[in-house]
């Protein structure tokens, strides 16, 4: 160790708590959607909760949808050729 080196611990330093909203993501949206949600939302719930799971239900929605319609029926898609 070197004389300007303070050795506290051999176990580094965990600082705060782990990242809960890793990702982050700007959009836009019509005029009006937001007095929308606020409309919508439940007591003590914010935008932001309300627009993460809504994300949520339609990802998990698609998800279904994709494990129980085969490739070559999906919008968008094109079939696998194997």
């Amino acid at each position: 160790m070197h004389s300007t080196e303070k050795l506290i611990s051999a176990i580094p330093a965990k600082v705060g708590r782990k990242r809960r909203w890793a990702e982050d993501m700007q959009a836009r949206f019509r005029e009006g959607t937001f007095a929308r949600i606020e409309a919508a939302l439940e007591d003590k719930e914010d935008r932001t909760d309300f627009v993460r799971e809504a994300v949520e239900r339609e990802l998990k929605r698609r998800e279904r949808q994709q494990s129980t319609t085969p490739a070559r029926l999906r919008p968008g898609r094109e079939a696998k050729r194997g």
